[in-house]
């Protein structure tokens, strides 16, 4: 912090173990400016992943993997990836839509009745298809981590998820990746059981 400090940034006290991670992940102080987080948006994924054992959805098998399995184990949550499911690689190949669209349309199918956390750190469709179902009333999700990263339609996907009611963490612009997807619900995680 004394580095942000003395470039002239302060962050909310409730969002340093996120920003602080990011940074971490990335050496890059820009997350500090970046990340834009809903109203209450780390307590709010805090009390999601600590008391209502979620699934979450990663976009990539690189963010599915980054994401804390002792964690997630310990407070009962699920961590899934649909991108390399052969039904969803059917249903894309039928459709014409991208994996990551049937890849969330697959969650949805799936997970209806249970609160479903979206970590997306790679393509800007499964933002696009979040936005769509929620806007059609067929799903909300509990939580969206929107954080892909890249030049075609990175930025209008993502402000299709700040522009919502949804709650969420957006790494604004360009930048992002999966492993900041994965370090967003990591420092919440890790700060869960430390106090766990």
């Amino acid at each position: 912090m004394s580095e942000l400090s003395e470039m002239g940034i302060s962050v909310e006290k409730e969002n340093e173990p996120v920003v602080l991670r990011c940074i971490h992940a990335s050496a890059d102080f820009d997350y500090a400016r970046s990340l834009v987080f809903s109203s209450g948006a780390v307590r709010k994924l805090s009390s999601i992943l600590a008391h209502e054992r979620p699934v979450i959805v990663t976009d990539t098998n690189m963010a599915l993997s980054g994401i804390s399995a002792p964690v997630c184990e310990k407070f009962g949550i699920e961590k899934v990836c649909f991108m390399a499911d052969p039904e969803v690689a059917s249903a894309s190949k039928a459709s014409g839509l991208t994996r990551a669209v049937c890849s969330v349309d697959k969650a949805v199918s799936l997970f209806s009745g249970r609160p479903v956390v979206f970590a997306v750190g790679n393509a800007p469709t499964a933002l696009v298809r979040i936005r769509q179902l929620f806007d059609a009333g067929v799903f909300r999700p509990a939580f969206v981590v929107a954080a892909p990263v890249g030049f075609v339609n990175v930025i209008p996907a993502k402000n299709l998820i700040l522009e919502s009611p949804l709650d969420s963490i957006v790494a604004s612009g360009r930048k992002g990746g999966s492993p900041i997807a994965a370090a967003i619900l990591n420092a919440v995680l890790y700060s869960l059981a430390k106090r766990a």
